[in-house]
């Protein structure tokens, strides 16, 4: 099982499928603790996709922190007063999806000090081999390191997310070990887990260490035509 912290940061390239993890692990925070929020801080793309699953976290009791102008037809870089509350309130174990690429990671600056202050943090780069800008390690870490200039806080390790959306298979999955290994040995950051639909859990289970699957809550398709989790 994966240890959180207080603080689970999320970033990597865009449509590597931060947003979809980002609520899936706010839903495993919220099996074990009572407050738990997920913010999203993408003030560059103007389509929030955490608020696709809006209603799903209000049942679940899970406090959703975005922008006010969220999937409207207003493109205002803005963010609430609430998101504050991520490194103010410390009673509140939070997910915070950070917008791709060094663009997005900007607006993380304005909470890095707070979050360096608290030191209760994981910052997980999100990899994806089958996206047509990071097929390789050396071009996943040209991104890594431009989002950390960016956001001024370091990544402290790795999530392997590799995938095709809804056309993933499981020898996809396994293709992608290979990679993510490369991208953590040249890193030297720990690879934490490797996600997959949970519809693949049961036949990679017992094939790949620290497995954590997913149900596509955000669905979206990006540019490429495919769904992104």
């Amino acid at each position: 099982m994966y240890t959180y912290k207080r603080i689970t940061l999320l970033s990597g390239h865009y449509g590597s499928g931060k947003t979809n993890l980002a609520v899936n692990m706010a839903f495993d925070l919220k099996q074990h603790y009572e407050h738990v929020a997920i913010a999203d801080i993408d003030i560059v793309n103007p389509y929030f996709r955490t608020k696709d699953s809006v209603r799903e976290l209000e049942q679940a009791g899970i406090r959703l922190i975005c922008s006010p102008f969220a999937n409207s037809n207003l493109d205002i870089p803005a963010l609430p007063q609430d998101i504050y509350s991520i490194t103010d309130d410390r009673s509140v174990m939070s997910v915070v999806d950070i917008g791709g690429d060094d663009r997005g990671a900007l607006a993380l600056g304005r909470w890095t000090p707070g979050i360096l202050e608290e030191d209760n943090y994981e910052m997980l780069l999100v990899i994806n081999r089958f996206r047509p800008l990071t097929p390789d390690a050396s071009s996943t870490l040209e991104v890594m390191h431009e989002i950390e200039t960016a956001g001024g806080l370091p990544f402290t390790g790795i999530i392997n997310n590799s995938n095709l959306g809804a056309e993933t298979t499981a020898e996809d999955v396994l293709s992608s070990l290979s990679y993510a290994q490369e991208v953590s040995r040249l890193s030297g950051l720990p690879l934490r887990m490797t996600s997959v639909m949970d519809t693949l859990y049961e036949s990679l289970k017992d094939r790949i260490e620290n497995l954590f699957p997913l149900k596509i809550t955000c669905k979206g398709v990006n540019e490429y035509g495919k769904a992104n989790i």
